[in-house]
Order: structure tokens, then C-alpha cells, then sequence
């Protein structure tokens, strides 16, 4: 194995995965080369069959690749499962609904030989004020919290996260991702996937898109968006004939939304645009926005497709 490097927290390199299912074979993963700094906040997203999971599953020592490695902090995953190196918060796996939540965290704390740290990781997770309440009381977000501080037990350097704000209101996914932004200055490694492209725009420095077992982009999530080309302005026009004129005027400009005579135009000078609706066609509230990570995310993940 080659020599870690200080910054590397999660390695893949040549990642491949394939399940036999009968007579067939299907390729979940086809050829993963990522590396992970630590202290970084990465976002995982991709359609249903993107490979996602089983990545996830490969990173922690649950699924054996097919080919290629996985290591995080150097060591092969299971050592750094066992080691308390990293952890994971997954949806699958359930909660003994009969216990309290202080008797729960209490329990695994005994199993890592840390119940020093039970005090400090409720409150870091904001389960205090809940510690006598048994779990089948909880609520779905505040389960998820409850395996949040689960896995903080070990404090552990990377954190894996399956969609972790499942089931948690508005305000308790600000709070999570707040204490998750904590988390990462103390130099803890994040990993989440989530369905919430929001999360991933806000919340994560880094995004990696994957669609059919490969990764189709990776970098900054502010980079991302820029990938798609254009911007959008949406304005309300006076009459149809007001839309032709501006399809006609350029072939540039392309409508991609359209309720009515309320239109949103993708272009290139979305200014020499605005001037034109503006100025010249009577059009009225107008907007101009760039591409979101959502309009990435379906663009790079149906190029790919």
C-alpha cells in the first residue's frame, strides 16, 4: 500500500462491484478512484441504482469489493470500524424501543469502554433534555439523533452519514447541520448521502455526483452548478407573440419552464435578455438565477445516462 499522506482520510481507488443476481451479473459499482481530505464536509448524491450505497457499504467493511481498495485513514475498513476510527449512521438498524435514551447511549458507551463521554455527546446531540424518555416515545428525528450520538460515542475521525436528516422537522435539520459544521472544524471527516439536494448545496464544501456506478462530477459544490452553462430568467410576458420574438431574436435561448405567459428562458447573456424583456416586450417581474445544484445533479446524471 502506498504511503498515507497526512490529508487522507478516505481512499478509494479502482473501486469496482458486481452482484450476481441468477444467471446475471450487475455491475453496482464500475471503477471508483476518490480521495477524502480530512476535516471535509462531502456530499454523496445520485439517482436510485447510482451506486451510492454499495460505495457507503465498501467504505465500511460491509460489502468486499470486487476489485480495487478502500481505505480510510490507511487502514483497511474494518480495522478502522473496529479501531473506533470511523462511524456510521445508517437507516437500516433499529433502536430498542422499550429502553430510555440515556439507557441506550449508556449501553453502547459501555461496549466502547467510554462512558466518560456520555454527558458530553447528549448534549452535544440536544438528546438531554429527552434522556428519560424511552425511545419508542421518540419521534423519527429524534431517533435519528439517538444514532447520531451513537456514533459520536467512539469519536470517531470519519463519520458516515445515510440520509441523516430523515424524518427531522425544518428547524431540527438547521440544528443537526450545525452541530454537523462543529463537527467538521474539529477536524472529523463527514460523509453524508442525502435525497435533500438543499443539504448538499448548503451544508457540504464538497459534492460528488455518481450516476450507474461511476462518479459523472466532483468538486465544490459552488463549482457545480457552473457546470451547466447559462442562466435562467423567468419573467411574466404580455402575449405570445412576445415569447416567439424571443426565440426568434437568438437561437441562444431556449425555454425550459413555461405555466401560461409565465416563462423561464435558459441563456447564454441573460443581460442582453433582460434588457430585451424588459425594454422592448413589456414583460414585468423578472428573475435571473443561476443554475441551482439541482438543475446539475439532472443534467450531469442524465448525461451520463
Amino acid at each position: 500500500m502506498e504511503t498515507l499522506t497526512r490529508t487522507e482520510a478516505v481512499t478509494l481507488r479502482g473501486l469496482k462491484k458486481t452482484f450476481a443476481t441468477g444467471s446475471r451479473k450487475v455491475e453496482a459499482v464500475k471503477g471508483i478512484d476518490l480521495q477524502i481530505t480530512t476535516g471535509q464536509i462531502v456530499a454523496l448524491l445520485g439517482p436510485n441504482g447510482a451506486g451510492k450505497t454499495t460505495t457507503v457499504d465498501m467504505i465500511l467493511g460491509l460489502t468486499i469489493p470486487s476489485a480495487g481498495s478502500a481505505h480510510v485513514l490507511g487502514l483497511e475498513p474494518r480495522k478502522a470500524v473496529l479501531g473506533g476510527r470511523v462511524s456510521a449512521v445508517l437507516q437500516t438498524g433499529g433502536l430498542l424501543r422499550d429502553m430510555t435514551v440515556r439507557e441506550t447511549i449508556t449501553a453502547i458507551a459501555s461496549m466502547h469502554l467510554v462512558p466518560e463521554r456520555i454527558d458530553e455527546v447528549m448534549e452535544r446531540t440536544g438528546l438531554t433534555r429527552i434522556a428519560k424518555r424511552r425511545v419508542g416515545k421518540c419521534s423519527g428525528g429524534e431517533q435519528q439523533r439517538i444514532k447520531f450520538a451513537l456514533a459520536l460515542l467512539p469519536d470517531p475521525d470519519v463519520l458516515i452519514l445515510d440520509e441523516p436528516t430523515a424524518g427531522m422537522d425544518v428547524m431540527a435539520r438547521r440544528d443537526f447541520w450545525e452541530t454537523m459544521k462543529l463537527e467538521a472544524v474539529d477536524g472529523r471527516t463527514i460523509i453524508f448521502a442525502t435525497h435533500y439536494l438543499e443539504e448538499a448545496q448548503n451544508f457540504a464544501e464538497r459534492t460528488v455526483l455518481m450516476s450507474q456506478g461511476k462518479v459523472v462530477a466532483d468538486g465544490a459544490t459552488t463549482q457545480l452548478r457552473q457546470m451547466i452553462s447559462g442562466r435562467k430568467v423567468a419573467a411574466t410576458m404580455p402575449n405570445a407573440t412576445a415569447i416567439q420574438r424571443v426565440l426568434s431574436d437568438s437561437d441562444q435561448v431556449s425555454i425550459e419552464e413555461q405555466n401560461d405567459l409565465r416563462v423561464s428562458f435558459r441563456c447564454q447573456d441573460s443581460d442582453g435578455l433582460a434588457r430585451l424583456l424588459l425594454t422592448e416586450l413589456g414583460a414585468y417581474d423578472l428573475e435571473i438565477s443561476a443554475p441551482s445544484l439541482e438543475d446539475a445533479f439532472i443534467h450531469l446524471t442524465e448525461d451520463a445516462s
